[in-house]
């Protein structure tokens, strides 16, 4: 995705410690799934950060992010829009 190729070299211009497309198992009753969730990237081990460009954010993207959150172990998350008029952005605690 574009905008996630631009983010990955704004994080390297200004030093800031990320990692993209990271994945994480998910276990149910004792296994661990096939299918992974991948949060688009990580922010200093701190903070989920998934981006979208669509025409608007819905409650299944906040629900994905999370699920992210909860399968990762971390307490804040970023959804980020790029597909409205203006960019468009919802914090979300876990």
């Amino acid at each position: 995705m574009v905008y996630a190729d631009a983010l990955e070299i704004e994080f390297i211009d200004n030093g800031i410690d990320y990692s993209r497309e990271k994945k994480f198992a998910i276990s149910y009753k004792g296994n661990i799934l096939r299918h992974k969730y991948k949060a688009d990237f990580i922010i200093d081990e701190k903070i989920i950060l998934e981006i979208k460009a669509i025409d608007c954010l819905v409650s299944a993207h906040i629900k994905q992010t999370l699920n992210y959150l909860a399968v990762s172990k971390l307490k804040l998350g970023l959804l980020i829009n790029f597909g409205e008029d203006s960019l468009k952005y919802k914090r979300i605690v876990l």
